[in-house]
């Protein structure tokens, strides 16, 4: 059986795993006590909730894009322990399931460059080299985000590995970009702030109907409260005015919402029921 297809007008969307992972749920649900967060996101002995990292394939009649990549398969054993990442399936088999190999990819696309989404840019070879997990795509990227990794400070540097994002302007496959723009018809960059001050959504839009992979705004289908912000995120009152607009536009527009880290939820459309709103689940 193939990779799941969800079409938006005639752009054919494919999410694709690189596995899962787990994060502290307290650090996930930020100000949020555990005796609520709990109900929605069971943790386990280590109060960890489990995570999903995936990734986007959009295929358009201009070719194929990825948006982020998970966190690939360069971290120690340490780091992987700590946050428990089982790579299963990884990206590379992902891609194989929709009929694709990295060689495929014409175009990848950065929400942020934190080591959970840009992990799988780039690939460590048997000699230790470092290059580009896609050898023929354009990698486009936010000029704050990409300022923001070279430059981590005491709070960021554990989110931010330069082997993952370097190798790509050492290759000359990096595209900066400074502003919301449209990457190829259909495909739009959005900044959110909040998470960082340059992290992004990204928005599929075509035949009349809109998708958004909102990334790191609403990690999972758990997080639609406005409270619900994450204790990662660098500027939280930014993220929760962004939340409130964009929450209003994805119910009156009926937008398909594409979750990066929620474990079950691939995608889903927001309906308010009872006064609260729910994801009601498509894929």
């Amino acid at each position: 059986m193939g990779a799941p297809v969800l079409q938006v007008g005639e752009l054919a969307l494919t999410p694709v795993l690189d596995g899962y992972f787990a994060l502290d749920g307290g650090a996930m649900f930020g100000v949020v006590p555990k005796v609520l967060w709990e109900k929605v996101a069971p943790p386990d002995e280590r109060n960890r909730i489990r995570m999903a990292m995936r990734c986007l394939l959009v295929r358009g009649p201009w070719g194929t894009l990825l948006i982020d990549a998970g966190a690939g398969g360069k971290l120690d054993a340490k780091a992987a322990t700590i946050y428990g990442f089982d790579g299963v399936p990884s990206l590379d088999r992902s891609l194989a399931e929709a009929g694709l190999t990295p060689a495929d990819i014409d175009i990848v696309v950065a929400t942020h460059l934190h080591f959970d989404h840009a992990g799988g840019f780039t690939l460590r070879d048997a000699d230790g080299t470092v290059r580009p997990h896609f050898p023929r795509a354009r990698y486009f990227v936010r000029q704050g985000e990409w300022e923001a990794a070279l430059h981590p400070n005491e709070r960021t540097r554990a989110s931010y590995m330069a082997e993952n994002y370097v190798p790509l302007r050492d290759a000359g496959q990096l595209v900066l970009h400074d502003d919301d723009r449209e990457i190829v018809p259909g495909v739009r960059v959005r900044r959110t702030g909040g998470h960082t001050r340059d992290h992004q959504i990204v928005e599929i839009v075509s035949g009349g109907e809109t998708a958004v992979f909102v990334a790191d705004l609403l990690p999972t289908a758990a997080h639609l409260p406005l409270p619900y912000i994450m204790g990662y995120d660098l500027y939280p009152l930014e993220t929760l005015e962004f939340k409130r607009g964009f929450l209003r536009e994805a119910v009156e527009g009926r937008y398909l919402l594409l979750f990066e880290h929620d474990p079950v939820i691939a995608a889903g459309r927001l309906a308010e029921v009872d006064g609260k709103l729910r994801v009601q689940p498509e894929l």
